[in-house]
């Protein structure tokens, strides 16, 4: 069986995902499709909009075969441990053939090209970078820097500087590093950017989506810029008061855990360089999550990267707990939703693979990605009062 891995959030699964999901089927020429997904928090830091089992659902319905979580650890980390998290456990899988994912550039020679330096790091390469680094540059241009100077190639600089290329960089890097047999394939990315606000003609961001859920009260302005069966449930909810959660719904507990010490920064995992202090100072000066951001947004810690430190504050994602350990050992496979292709897909995977299923969480665990993962849901059902917070317990994958 030929199968297709693909890497998402689906904060929500709209029209841009289908077109993916449908052009990875075309190019890939696959059997079945296996979605990572990030559970109830996201890689750019916040909560999703609606909960992991009805984004999971939105994904069955509109043709992924088989959804699996990826853990917490990963979903809220930087684009690297991100994309080698999500990559490694596809890769234990046995079974995955291919990965398919968006791209600004759609070129994977290109992409791959980038991935191989930064892999092998040349003896020249190091040099530049070293250079580079020693001249008070940020680590990031000073990489970027010394991947057009090694390459002699300026085209290098568009594509490190989108987020979308970066992610596939490190899918491919990731690869390399395990030395997987997974046979990387991209999408050159159409539509709206990822941050852009409006409602687009064409295809919409999920940015775009979110922003109108939460500033207009009718979710019919919304209909055209999502598959019929994502708007469905998105109607479903809305019709049930179905809590759509937003980043800012954290602040006032963010704010009180930092006033009131209850934080050491010191164990927060992308904490470095004195930031915690400005966090400490800032705090008392912002009224809003978007306001702290901003207060604190520099050029060595950018908007996303302290939106994701907030996040692991609010989960209390501490790296003490896991610096030390090899992760790959706790590895499993979270199932929140199958259909019968996904069925047989996880019959393939218990035959050929070694990792533990999921479909029933155990009532202990010392798994600390696991643990993680309730803590997520524990922290996501605060800010969704549809979502209790022992659900990991109570819902079971979701079956089409």
């Amino acid at each position: 069986m030929n199968i297709t891995g693909i890497i998402t959030e689906y904060n929500p699964f709209h029209n841009g995902h289908m077109h993916h999901l449908q052009e990875c089927k075309k190019n890939t020429k696959c059997d079945g499709v296996i979605c990572i997904m990030s559970g109830n928090f996201m890689q750019r830091g916040g909560p999703a909009i609606i909960d992991k089992w009805k984004r999971a659902q939105m994904a069955i319905e509109n043709g992924v075969d088989l959804v699996i979580e990826l853990p917490t650890y990963y979903a809220v980390s930087s684009a690297e441990f991100f994309a080698y998290g999500s990559v490694s456990i596809l890769n234990s899988l046995e079974i995955v053939n291919n990965l398919f994912f968006g791209s600004e550039c759609g070129d994977i020679k290109s992409l791959t090209k980038i991935a191989q330096t930064l892999v092998e790091e040349p003896w020249e390469f190091k040099e530049i970078l070293k250079r580079n680094i020693n001249s008070g540059l940020t680590f990031a241009k000073a990489r970027e820097l010394a991947l057009i100077e090694f390459t002699n190639d300026n085209y290098i600089e568009n594509i490190i500087s989108s987020s979308n290329n970066i992610l596939g960089i490190e899918y491919i890097k990731a690869i390399l590093k395990l030395n997987s047999p997974i046979v990387p394939f991209t999408l050159k990315r159409e539509g709206s950017s990822y941050n852009d606000k409006l409602l687009s003609t064409s295809f919409s961001s999920a940015t775009s989506i979110r922003e109108a859920l939460k500033n207009k009260n009718d979710i019919t302005f919304i209909k055209d810029a999502m598959p019929e069966k994502s708007f469905n449930i998105l109607r479903e909810l809305k019709n049930s008061n179905y809590p759509f959660t937003f980043e800012e719904s954290m602040f006032q507990y963010i704010k009180y855990l930092i006033t009131t010490n209850c934080i050491n920064f010191n164990n927060i995992s992308e904490i470095k360089e004195g930031i915690d202090k400005k966090i400490s100072k800032e705090i008392e000066n912002s009224t809003s999550l978007d306001d702290l951001i901003l207060n604190i947004k520099s050029k060595r810690y950018t908007y996303t990267k302290i939106a994701r430190i907030l996040t692991q504050i609010y989960i209390g994602f501490y790296k003490e707990d896991y610096s030390k350990m090899n992760l790959e050992k706790y590895h499993y496979v979270r199932v929140l939703a199958f259909n019968k292709k996904g069925r047989e897909i996880l019959s393939l995977i218990k035959k050929k693979s070694s990792i533990p299923l999921i479909t029933k969480l155990p009532k202990n665990t010392e798994n600390p990605l696991l643990k993680l993962d309730i803590a997520a849901t524990k922290a996501y059902s605060i800010l969704n009062s549809k979502l209790k917070a022992n659900s990991d317990y109570l819902i079971s994958p979701i079956i089409k």
